[in-house]
């Protein structure tokens, strides 16, 4: 973060004062929108949420070192008192990067986002001060407390970019245009509010190489006919990558473990490298891949690029986290989010890691799949049967009912309950779990089945 006084910043945002003693007291630190997460010296943004009114908080923030809380109404501490805090965060996060030169690079996808920026990440930090999103803060308030990190320091700024409904990834471009922009592919992910299939979440998602400079770099996949056919939308350089020949950076030779982690031959137009990840499932080649053409584009060399790449671990929770418990029993947590493409990933993936162990699916909804979702969750339960799992818990009524059902009427040997919530979901697995399972949790965050991941886990 630069250093700003809180006038500083009330004349960016076309803030009032109140309640500020020193009107020059500067701002050093990033600024917070959980009052948990303020750090001395920073800036507390009070936004309301469905559940929680960030003014509420304001004193505790003040309390923990924030120098003064941007407000939408006088909250007793100082503040920087605006009309819109969302917009107002935004204008001050479009502010520092004008004042900044970092590279800018924007990445987008249905699915593997997050994985691809941290692995990004990890290969840029090698080369230069990084400043990446944290978790999947990847929104309207995400992505400029993202920007509020960085600095004069920082050469690189990763900015993962969500969208769920079209035109949100033209309003995270204004804030923080990007030179290099990253499209992973389209899925059926937020479908329901974009439209009625992939070419409606193609078109969202599509803003992105849009908002490229001529002299920017578009990174599509070449695998995704849906993401190829953005090539026409954007006046930047395009570079292909994929396991397509056509891809100028690709992967070849591609092979598992015995521990279901992939490795492989990294071929890009300044040479090729040996790949080794320390992550789990084949499809983490492609968000490796990914990674490292955003790194080419960069000017990157593959020795300099594999390095990164092997050195890489996963960053944040919930994505194929894997906890080995004493008694042999291995729980993978993938519960942060779930959609049709990540479930068939993650089913996959686990089950290449259990080898011959028993397995344990415990599945929950995944959210905003329009009308077909009745018909995706019971792909999903069909696919658990086709992989031959061992139990399928399905947890909740409705869609992860469709999915007990296609499993049971596979007739393949998937011993398959179904429970009411969470809680019961904890008692029944703990209660069916046996030394050397291999037990996969996931679900839409909103169904919460984190909490049986970590109870499982022990955690």
């Amino acid at each position: 973060m630069i250093h700003m006084t809180l006038n500083e910043i009330a004349r960016v945002v076309g803030a009032d004062l109140h309640d500020v003693r020193d009107p020059e007291a500067p701002v050093t630190a990033p600024s917070a929108v959980d009052s948990r997460e303020v750090v001395p010296g920073g800036l507390f943004a009070a936004t309301v949420g469905a559940r929680v009114d960030g003014h509420d908080y304001a004193a505790g923030a003040v309390a923990r070192g924030a120098v003064a809380v941007l407000a939408a109404r006088p909250v007793g501490v100082p503040a920087l008192v605006v009309e819109d805090v969302q917009a107002a965060i935004g204008r001050l996060a479009r502010h520092l990067l004008d004042r900044i030169s970092p590279t800018v690079v924007g990445l987008t996808g249905s699915v593997g986002k997050t994985t691809t920026k941290d692995l990004l990440a990890q290969v840029l930090e090698r080369h230069g001060p990084t400043v990446a999103t944290d978790r999947s803060f990847n929104n309207e308030l995400g992505l400029p407390l993202t920007v509020l990190r960085a600095d004069a320091t920082t050469r690189y700024l990763v900015l993962e970019m969500g969208a769920g409904r079209k035109g949100d990834l033209t309003y995270l471009t204004g804030l923080a245009p990007p030179q290099v922009g990253l499209v992973l592919n389209v899925g059926t992910a937020h479908v329901e509010r974009m439209g009625s299939g992939p070419a409606d979440v193609a078109e969202a998602k599509g803003e992105l190489v849009e908002a490229l400079p001529a002299d920017g770099f578009a990174l599509l996949n070449a695998d995704d006919p849906y993401v190829m056919g953005m090539a026409g939308r954007t006046r930047a350089r395009i570079l292909l990558y994929g396991g397509s020949a056509e891809a100028q950076v690709r992967a070849e030779d591609v092979r598992m473990d015995d521990r279901a982690r992939p490795a492989f031959a990294l071929v890009t137009p300044a040479g090729r490298a040996s790949v080794r990840l320390d992550l789990i499932g084949e499809h983490q080649v492609s968000n490796a891949l990914a990674a490292a053409a955003v790194a080419t584009a960069l000017g990157l060399g593959a020795a300099e690029i594999a390095e990164g790449l092997n050195t890489a671990r996963r960053r944040s929770a919930g994505r194929l986290e894997i906890v080995e418990r004493p008694d042999g029993i291995t729980v993978v947590n993938d519960a942060y989010n779930a959609s049709p493409e990540s479930m068939r990933a993650g089913l996959r993936a686990v089950k290449a890691l259990a080898g011959p162990r028993r397995t344990v699916a415990v599945l929950g909804a995944m959210g905003q799949q329009g009308e077909a979702s009745r018909a995706r969750h019971a792909e999903m339960g069909r696919l658990v049967a086709d992989l031959r799992f061992d139990v399928l818990i399905a947890v909740g009524a409705g869609d992860p009912l469709a999915m007990a059902w296609a499993a049971a009427s596979s007739n393949q040997g998937v011993a398959v309950h179904t429970v009411e919530d969470v809680a019961e979901a904890i008692r029944l697995a703990t209660a069916l779990l046996e030394p050397g399972d291999v037990v996969f949790v996931k679900a839409s965050s909103e169904i919460g089945l984190a909490a049986c991941a970590r109870a499982l886990s022990g955690a």
